[in-house]
């Protein structure tokens, strides 16, 4: 068996539903529609200042018409922010938290998830085309779309951004995995100014769908014009530009001027050109206490009435270092709009209690977790005897029914999660009963009969069952101290599983220790989220053993499987067949035989029952102003989506009352 170690590193891998059709916008601006701007750019266009709302569009701008069946959405107003004229309050955590304004502004790719995350999108691309066998991507960009300077994006911007960054070796030492096929970035091509050409080596279907991740932004995050003065291939004076900036190298200073995906040197350069809805005004750099961003009067999205979008004027995000602090701006009325650092559960009654009080609502967006505190059974731990008895389905079963997972969602959870285990959630295409629901019910007359079945009918003074040839059955479990409601859970696993006769020894460590312990095959459970609720392709680690670091029902399984039998430990039979089907899914050439692949791989899953859930996530805790309208109340809540910005915050507007 073959794997691509960098293919399977990222895990970002899901399947287009559409992959051998063309997707064409959502929809398309009228003919006769009459643009129309915010006040204040409607000012600058009166002083001379600005070219005409019409010619700063594209030619046919997307018109965004929500889909009824998400929620009551309106054509909307501009200005009335809480804190000012059109401001949009946030809060940031220390200095470090750059993503989180990365999910505010949306990343603005060829394409995008639909709000509901349950499709892709058109989005600076109109239209796209796939080959038969899936590994062409012939993508049409919308004609007139400009950057924020009022320079046209073209196709010669994705060629830049492709062919001199992407797969440029200088400036990505290898290519990005989201761009790789069979260990080869794609032959990049431009058409014509407004059409470009993705050749893969081989099958890619959910190409689309990477796109629309905030980590494959690429193709549309650097304008050609500006950023090349930062290329040594377009700037033939860069040594004087690194001995001035004091730079070592150009891909140095060229991060250093239009950074990167993921990186604060992305908002903190005011002069560099972009495609977001609001631009960096003041920058998140340094000692910053708050980051600003404008509107960008050449934004190319309107609603239904011709208005140019966004509604909100301004977004204020605060920097605040404890999740506390933030919560207590939320009740006092200082916040519009916070998910990030609030969604814990344990935040929720402080929150409701204060509605009135801060003028907000509060809601819950979807964890996109399958389980919030997953064991992860160790089927490669160093204790034979106990070993023995994990590879066991009957002591599974034993475990999971001895388990009250009321207890533990009503003490630990506040009564607000549900018995789950490691299964895509309901809502989800990949949903399967059985690997969501088996064995849940608290049964400890089952447990004890299926123990003894298994000959671990003796105990000693305390009562904890022993092994046939004595010592007792004891199971050691990892944790991250920081994880407070985890080793909450497990506290309540091992009084419960004390009852029955199995002994759990809880094992709190911070972080580094905790991943250090599982690398080193010091464990027998882990305990951790189980990913994949919402997300199942793109986070499949508890599926099949392919994440390094993640897949712990055995890493060293994982080893094995990456490094094609040279490393590690032959999987289980199950195991073997589910790296075979991922294998085969990876390189479908079509939807549905993709989508038939991966539910084998969830039925063999569900049917060997390797790992145990507790209970499946309560919804994360977010507030929003009780002015603020066409707030998608439904989102995702997780990275990959990546919450709020797929649920276009551009049409979010403020009533007067």
């Amino acid at each position: 068996m073959s794997f691509s170690s960098s293919r399977q590193l990222a895990l970002v891998v899901a399947v287009a539903a559409a992959a051998a059709t063309p997707m064409a916008a959502s929809a398309q601006a009228a003919p006769k529609l009459n643009y129309s701007e915010a006040p204040s750019l409607a000012e600058l266009v009166k002083a001379g200042k600005l070219p005409p709302v019409a010619k700063r569009l594209p030619e046919a701008p997307e018109v965004l018409k929500m889909d009824p069946k998400l929620g009551s959405f309106k054509v909307g107003n501009y200005g009335n922010g809480a804190g000012g004229p059109g401001m949009l309050r946030n809060a940031l955590r220390g200095n470090g938290d750059y993503n989180a304004i990365l999910r505010l502004v949306g990343n603005q790719g060829l394409v995008r998830w639909a709000p509901d995350f349950n499709s892709v999108a058109p989005n600076l691309a109109e239209s796209y085309t796939v080959s038969p066998d899936g590994s062409e991507y012939t993508f049409k960009l919308r004609k007139g779309t400009k950057w924020s300077d009022g320079t046209p994006f073209t196709a010669d911007d994705v060629m830049f951004n492709m062919n001199d960054l992407v797969l440029n070796k200088q400036f990505f030492t290898a290519v990005p995995s989201m761009f790789e096929i069979k260990g080869k970035g794609p032959e990049v091509t431009k058409v014509d100014d407004y059409t470009v050409k993705f050749k893969f080596a081989g099958p890619y279907i959910s190409f689309p769908e990477q796109l629309s991740t905030p980590v494959a932004q690429h193709p549309t995050m650097w304008q050609k014009k500006y950023c090349g003065q930062f290329h040594a291939k377009y700037n033939p004076n860069i040594n004087d530009l690194l001995a001035k900036e004091k730079a070592k190298d150009w891909p140095t200073l060229f991060r250093l001027k239009c950074g990167d995906i993921e990186s604060s040197a992305r908002w903190n350069n005011p002069e560099r050109p972009t495609l977001d809805p609001w631009l960096i005004k003041e920058g998140y750099g340094g000692s910053a206490t708050k980051v600003v961003l404008e509107r960008n009067p050449y934004f190319w999205q309107v609603d239904a009435a011709g208005k140019q979008l966004p509604y909100i004027d301004r977004l204020q995000l605060q920097v605040i270092s404890e999740p506390e602090t933030i919560v207590l701006a939320i009740i006092n009325g200082q916040i519009d709009f916070q998910l990030r650092h609030t969604a814990s559960i344990q935040n929720r009654p402080v929150l409701a209690e204060n509605q009135a009080k801060g003028k907000y609502k509060i809601f819950s967006s979807s964890n996109m977790n399958a389980n919030a505190a997953g064991l992860w059974l160790n089927h490669s731990t160093k204790n034979a005897k106990l070993r023995a008895l994990i590879r066991n389905h009957d002591f599974r079963e034993a475990l999971s029914v001895a388990m009250d997972r009321k207890e533990i969602n009503d003490i630990v959870y506040l009564g607000q999660a549900t018995p789950w285990q490691s299964g895509p959630l309901p809502q989800s295409k990949w949903y399967n009963e059985k690997l969501g629901k088996q064995y849940l019910n608290h049964d400890p007359k089952r447990a004890n009969e299926l123990l003894d079945k298994l000959g671990l009918t003796k105990r000693d003074a305390e009562g904890f069952r022993t092994y046939p040839d004595g010592g007792r059955v004891s199971i050691g479990a990892i944790a991250q101290i920081a994880q407070t409601t985890m080793v909450d859970t497990l506290d309540l696993v091992r009084k419960q599983w004390a009852k029955v006769g199995i002994e759990l020894q809880i094992q709190t460590s911070e972080r580094t220790l905790f991943y250090d312990r599982a690398a080193q095959n010091n464990y027998d459970i882990s305990i951790d989220v189980f990913p994949g609720g919402l997300d199942a392709t793109f986070n499949p680690r508890a599926f099949v053993a392919v994440h390094p670091q993640e897949s712990r029902m055995s890493l060293e399984w994982t080893k094995y499987a990456l490094s094609d039998g040279k490393q590690g430990e032959k999987p289980s039979p199950s195991m073997e067949k589910r790296l075979k089907l991922y294998e085969q899914w990876q390189t479908a050439k079509t939807a549905a035989e993709a989508d038939s692949l991966f539910k084998q791989i969830l039925q063999e899953c569900a049917d060997e029952f390797e790992i145990i859930g507790t209970v499946r996530p309560a919804g994360d805790t977010a507030i929003r102003s009780a002015r603020l309208n066409n707030v998608y109340e439904n989102m995702p809540s997780g990275w990959t989506y990546p919450t709020p910005g797929p649920s276009l915050l551009q049409q979010w507007f403020y009533s007067a009352k």
